[in-house]
């Protein structure tokens, strides 16, 4: 019976200690951190970083990334690509908001396995935003906010407060957020509704709550590359580049030898490329392709017909949109940078056409007026006041005879009949204006 009651004890201590662990902070004496900055917007280049980020931190054996989030959103598809990466990741995550996690931030920071938050820190304001600036239309908010309350339920946490940052519709006047509203926590509301862990200062203190304060911190941070990446994959910079690419280009085929419009236009092609290539985004297909077109195009400047220019173009065109994570996001950028190109050279060849050489070969420069020379018909002067027959009625136009010559004639305006006489009184080129002689008039 004493036995009995010994393992009896055992048994219910062991039972409580697996009760208790969970709940226990992260131990890792001997435990590997990495801390990952989300910085700034989201959009593919920063997707690009977390999935080399977690790849080095898995393969370096680490248990435990903390993603440093100070961000005031970004694009919904990368933010979802984000939370993905997160959910498959075996590391334990942890999101530590030291300041701001908005709308596509609030996202990421809902698929982490634990969020703490700075004292200043907000969570929350994620609506979905359309190109303009303005609300999108209900059938992605629909979308957008089922995705934020997938995000609380993957964290077990109450998704109402998710669906409320995302649907202005949601009414809770208790948290700041009355119908019409976005719902944005600071960090006691965020604890409060267990949607924060712990409120903590600085990163030391978050390390030190997490029992980690013997582990070994990695502090990861984004190669010159992949900052380069990041600035040109973002949405609004892909369309500026490719307006500098077009552009330059113009301006430098109508442009004797090869200097800084060409350059500039090379450069923002050779970011394009780049940036979309260290981003993931792009392949070393899309670059092929580029080259043909590029081939084709030069092929035109020596082939009679359009045909290899054109085919060329659309080559170009789809290696841009092969190259961009977003098909119509990449056709708008190419839509604008062309408007951009008829434009320029429309304004090239209206004001500077006649100082560019290159021109003289598809724009006719020579006037053709009397200053040059150019006569479209014989003036003659020489029949001004000679008398002549008029052959038919003139009602004003018709036919006049003199010295056995027909010439065609009009009047002053007026009715002249047959058989009168008609002075001629002016001669403009091929027109020819008589004047019925009266009685007693020469």
């Amino acid at each position: 019976m004493k036995w009995t009651r010994v393992i009896s004890g055992y048994l219910l201590l062991l039972i409580a200690v697996l009760l208790v662990l969970p709940s226990l902070p992260i131990s890792a004496s001997s435990s590997e951190v990495y801390r990952i900055p989300v910085k700034n917007e989201v959009e593919k280049g920063l997707y690009a970083f977390l999935q080399r980020a977690f790849e080095e931190a898995e393969a370096a054996g680490a248990e435990v990334v903390i993603l440093d989030i100070d961000t005031p959103g970004g694009f919904v598809d990368t933010a979802g690509d984000i939370g993905k990466l997160m959910d498959d990741t075996p590391l334990t995550t942890i999101a530590f908001i030291n300041n701001d996690a908005l709308s596509a931030g609030a996202f990421i920071a809902l698929h982490a396995d634990e969020i703490y938050m700075v004292p200043s820190g907000r969570i929350g304001a994620a609506a979905v935003i359309d190109g303009a600036g303005n609300a999108a239309e209900d059938k992605a908010v629909s979308a957008w906010s089922t995705a934020m309350i997938t995000a609380a339920e993957s964290s077990n946490r109450n998704p109402e407060y998710a669906l409320a940052m995302a649907d202005k519709s949601v009414d809770l006047p208790e948290y700041r957020a009355p119908e019409g509203k976005l719902l944005t926590l600071s960090a006691n509301e965020a604890l409060k509704v267990r949607y924060s862990e712990g409120t903590v200062a600085s990163f030391e203190e978050l390390i030190t709550k997490l029992d980690l304060s013997e582990a070994k911190v990695t502090s990861l941070n984004e190669t010159f590359a992949e900052k380069v990446a990041r600035f040109v994959t973002n949405p609004i910079i892909v369309p500026i580049l490719l307006s500098i690419a077009s552009l330059g280009l113009i301006v430098e085929l109508y442009s004797p030898g090869f200097g800084v419009a060409g350059t500039m236009g090379l450069s923002a092609l050779g970011l394009f490329f780049f940036g979309h290539l260290v981003a993931g985004l792009a392949g070393y297909e899309s670059i092929i392709l580029f080259m043909i077109g590029v081939a084709f195009i030069i092929a035109e400047l020596f082939l009679p017909g359009a045909i290899a220019g054109i085919i060329g173009l659309a080559l170009i065109i789809g290696s841009i949109l092969l190259a961009g994570g977003n098909v119509v996001h990449m056709g708008i950028s190419v839509l604008i940078a062309l408007i951009v190109a008829i434009v320029g050279m429309v304004i090239i060849m209206k004001f500077f056409g006649k100082n560019i050489k290159f021109f003289d070969k598809i724009i006719l420069t020579d006037a053709t007026d009397t200053e040059h020379g150019y006569v479209s018909n014989v003036n003659r002067y020489e029949l001004v006041g000679r008398i002549a027959v008029s052959m038919t009625p003139l009602r004003p136009s018709g036919t006049i005879m003199l010295d056995g010559e027909r010439i065609d004639a009009v009047t002053e305006g007026g009715y002249i009949d047959s058989k009168k006489a008609v002075k001629i009184i002016k001669v403009e080129g091929s027109r020819t204006v008589v004047r019925e002689v009266k009685e007693g008039e020469e």
